[in-house]
C-alpha cells in the first residue's frame, strides 16, 4: 500500500477569501506544481494565508503544519502571479525548508493563460531566479487556459 503524502498549501494574503478551487481542483487532477504526485495518494492537512507582508503566519503555520504530519509545503500560485509577485517567496522557502527540513515547492494550480500573458508583457518574471521559481507551474496552453 502507498503511503499517503501530507501537504499543506499557504496561499497569500491578498487572496485570503480565496475558496482554493483552482488549487483544489489542480490537486484532484494532479497538474500544475501537484503533477508530482501523479499515482500517488495526497491528504491535504492545512491551508492558510500568510497573513500579509511580511508573512508573520509563516512561521507559525510552519510549526502548525509540521505537527499535523505534512511533509511537502506548496506556497500558492497566487503568490506569483499577483501583481507584483510575493517579495518574500524566496525567503519563505528558504526559512520553512531550513526550519523544518521539509519540501517546499512553489506553486500550486498551473498558472492561468492570462497571467502568463500579462506578466510577459510587464517583464515581472525576466530572468533565471523566476524561471526555477515558476517551472513546476507552467503547462501546456490548453491546460492553462482551463485555469483563466
Amino acid at each position: 500500500m502507498n503511503e499517503t503524502i501530507k501537504i499543506g498549501i499557504i496561499i497569500c494574503d491578498r487572496y485570503r477569501r480565496c475558496a482554493g478551487g483552482k488549487c483544489l481542483r489542480a490537486l484532484r487532477n494532479r497538474e500544475g506544481a501537484f503533477s508530482i504526485y501523479a499515482g500517488k495518494e495526497v491528504e491535504l492537512v492545512g491551508y492558510t494565508s500568510c497573513d500579509g507582508c511580511p508573512g508573520g503566519n509563516v512561521e507559525y503555520t510552519g510549526d502548525e503544519m509540521v505537527k499535523n504530519g505534512v511533509q511537502v509545503i506548496h506556497l500558492a500560485t497566487g503568490m506569483v502571479v499577483g501583481y507584483p509577485p510575493c517579495p518574500r517567496i524566496r525567503i519563505f522557502k528558504s526559512y520553512l525548508e531550513t526550519r523544518y527540513g521539509i519540501q517546499v515547492v512553489v506553486g500550486t494550480h498551473p498558472i492561468p493563460t492570462k497571467y502568463l500573458e500579462l506578466h510577459t508583457r510587464l517583464g515581472t518574471w525576466d530572468s533565471p531566479a523566476w524561471e526555477e521559481l515558476l517551472a513546476p507551474t507552467m503547462a501546456d496552453k490548453e491546460t492553462r487556459d482551463a485555469y483563466n
